[in-house]
């Protein structure tokens, strides 16, 4: 009887769950998606845009080694509640620094710097709830955690595309003089879904934790362990990969808004809006694509097929700048808004099969550890290739005709190229009982199955419409310039 009642418990605590996470988009699709265009509308330099990423990804993850010692004495429910209360608070504090910026001649250099500062925390707050949230989700979820998290994932993600889109006319209608009413609107309704996560909470069985003595192990340890066991393989795979991500990542919104110049023109942040979300969109369709393959397969071999296709996604960005000046920004949005589409199909599931292979990897005693240790490292991969590139990016220079950020992109893609080859070898499947079949296949399989269903949708939809015709008429309605840009 009281297995039973255990079972219900966390049954309705993997429902509470997907409702946190519904309402985590929030503040995902109104707040951490416009965290960059909310820096440069108040001037901030490539180098403080670096700073963005850097900084609060390693203070972050260093946070997460006193996380682990709270599990000792507070319950995993109290220590996640009371991160995810001040992390929602602190979507306040940046309407206050817009008001600063906005209405009282706050300086350039002053909000940029409280920026960093602010969202820093805010990053703390929620990477300290990181280790006990994970350690609480391992005992909740036992078996098929790829399709769970596939389908808690598509949820959280179809609401985040819906609240990035309304976000991106809330900024398109208010650009220029008003830009700052859009972000006290967008960062109010961060706040409110972060709030909504923090009392869900509460409200979630958490499943009581016995650490047996023995089970801890410090970060030097670890540390020195690495090279030698698998799991230490993995996070160094994973710390490098952040890294050469880091490089390039942080400037993409920067590359659109300034070299695109799409913040200038009419209908731009809406353009933004699209783009960004567009591997959101595919990685929304495949998540439970990915998710099926992982049971099945295990979550090795979808990270090596995905993780070969990880160096082509900087490649788009580099192909766009042959494009500028040569043809119009309207067809250079629908090629990276393609190559975004092709990033969220590689990242969805390199990203699902990643995350839940610490599930498989780490025992239910030591997953706060290993999770918070790992985090360390890859928020010291982030912190590098960020400042990387932002020392890059903040130098003004052309070489062989091509601006700084595309030569930060060619980084990226270089060392993205080298980590993948060199190190996804050395890392091996900890699953057993897996399907011996062959991935590749039925991944090509499917694929063909989906163009030949998406080939019958098309060729209905070209005998009623001209596919130029049809993007022309939504680019002469869409990207009309100001009376001040016209020659």
């Amino acid at each position: 009887m009281k297995k039973e009642s255990e079972e219900k418990r966390i049954e309705q605590a993997k429902k509470i769950s997907v409702r946190e996470a519904s309402a985590y988009s929030l503040m995902d699709g109104f707040g951490l998606r416009y965290i960059t265009p909310f820096a440069n509308s108040m001037g901030a330099s490539n180098t403080i845009i670096g700073f963005l990423t850097s900084i609060p990804s390693l203070l972050g993850n260093l946070v997460q080694l006193i996380s682990i010692k709270t599990m000792e004495k507070h319950s995993r429910q109290k220590i996640v509640f009371w991160s995810v209360l001040l992390q929602a608070v602190m979507w306040i504090a940046l309407v206050f620094l817009g008001a600063g910026f906005f209405l009282f001649n706050l300086s350039s250099k002053q909000a940029s710097a409280l920026l960093v500062i602010i969202y820093t925390l805010l990053i703390v707050f929620g990477a300290f709830a990181g280790p006990a949230w994970s350690s609480w989700m391992k005992d909740l979820i036992t078996k098929n955690k790829g399709t769970y998290f596939g389908r808690r994932s598509m949820i959280a993600g179809l609401l985040a595309l819906i609240f990035m889109f309304i976000a991106g006319f809330i900024l398109d209608y208010f650009r220029g003089t008003r830009i700052f009413v859009a972000f006290v609107i967008l960062f109010s309704l961060a706040f409110l879904g972060r709030f909504i996560s923090a009392a869900l909470f509460l409200k979630q069985y958490e499943p009581k934790l016995k650490l047996n003595e023995g089970y801890y192990f410090s970060f030097r340890q670890f540390l020195k362990k690495l090279p030698f066991n698998n799991f230490g393989r993995f996070t160094i795979f994973m710390g490098l990969i952040n890294f050469s991500t880091a490089i390039a990542s942080p400037f993409f919104a920067v590359y659109l808004l300034e070299d695109l110049r799409l913040k200038s023109i009419q209908s731009g942040y809406i353009f933004y809006t699209i783009i960004i979300m567009a591997s959101s969109v595919t990685t929304l369709i495949f998540m439970t694509w990915w998710g099926r393959f992982a049971d099945k397969y295990g979550n090795y071999k979808v990270m090596k097929a995905t993780g070969y296709f990880v160096p082509l996604i900087p490649a788009f960005w580099l192909i766009s700048y042959f494009m500028l000046g040569n043809i119009s920004i309207f067809y250079i949005v629908i090629f990276l808004l393609f190559g975004e589409a092709i990033s969220g199909v590689i990242w969805g599931g390199f990203n699902l099969s990643a995350g839940n292979y610490i599930y498989d990897a780490v025992t239910r005693e030591r997953m706060a550890l290993c999770v918070s240790y790992m985090g360390v490292i890859n928020g010291a991969g982030v912190f590098l290739g960020a400042i990387l590139g932002g020392i890059i990016a903040s130098i003004d220079f052309v070489f062989l005709g091509f601006p700084t950020l595309f030569w930060v992109f060619i980084i990226s893609l270089v060392a993205r190229f080298i980590i993948i080859r060199i190190m996804i070898p050395k890392i091996r499947e900890v699953r057993e009982n897996l399907i011996q079949g062959d991935l590749k296949k039925e991944i090509e399989c499917e694929l063909k199955r989906a163009i030949r269903k998406d080939e019958k949708v098309l060729g209905k939809s070209i005998k009623k419409f001209h596919l130029s015709n049809f993007l022309s008429a939504i680019q002469n309605k869409l990207v009309k310039p100001r009376p001040s840009e016209m020659s």
